[in-house]
């Protein structure tokens, strides 16, 4: 009981703590997942890319599936209501109050502080797991001139060619599903 009660705790924290949507809270869950020991750095990237891959918000998806790895579906429920109830209060304390809210100067103040602070968490998660993913042994030449880096950077760029195509999500998504099959491939092949 005492595990599904601190789940619930700390994802409550997480979600209370963060603004600008799921992705800056990127961050946070990573910290968290791993100082408690409930995954290692690599299943941590594997679950961002599967809450990613999956309909819904990442927030929750990530939150549901540390969830439900730490304890199960009592585990997946308990961290899952901890990262939308913060959430929720704010969103019906704001209804509530919407229209004094809406002209208040202060309020109007702090938000316009808080934006690019998400824009910051978002771009620290982005960097660290840039990092984690291109870098995964520190930084040295020798890991620019793998053929697993060229491959890496091709996938990349192939991304964000779909992106700036405007590319809908699903074929980026598939693209980078099929690069990773192919790159597992040729591993099981030549090496």
């Amino acid at each position: 009981m005492t595990e599904l009660l601190y789940l619930l705790w700390t994802f409550f924290k997480i979600g209370a703590c963060t603004f600008g949507g799921g992705y800056a809270m990127v961050e946070l869950v990573k910290e968290q997942v791993t100082a408690n020991g409930w995954m290692e750095m690599q299943e941590v990237l594997d679950f961002i890319a599967i809450s990613e891959s999956t309909p819904g918000p990442i927030a929750i998806n990530m939150a549901t599936y540390v969830g439900f790895n730490v304890a199960g579906l009592p585990g997946a429920f308990m961290a899952t209501a901890g990262v939308v109830l913060p959430s929720l209060i704010v969103i019906m304390i704001i209804a509530r109050f919407y229209k004094k809210f809406i002209v208040n100067s202060y309020v109007a103040g702090a938000m316009r502080g808080l934006r690019p602070a998400a824009i910051a968490l978002i771009a620290a998660a982005m960097i660290s797991f840039a990092a984690e993913v291109f870098l995964p042994v520190g930084f040295s030449v020798g890991n620019f001139l793998t053929f697993e880096m060229l491959f890496s950077v091709i996938t990349l760029g192939l991304c964000l060619f779909l992106v700036y195509k405007k590319a809908k999500p699903h074929y980026i998504l598939l693209l980078s599903a099929m690069c990773g099959l192919l790159w597992g491939s040729i591993q099981n092949i030549f090496m």
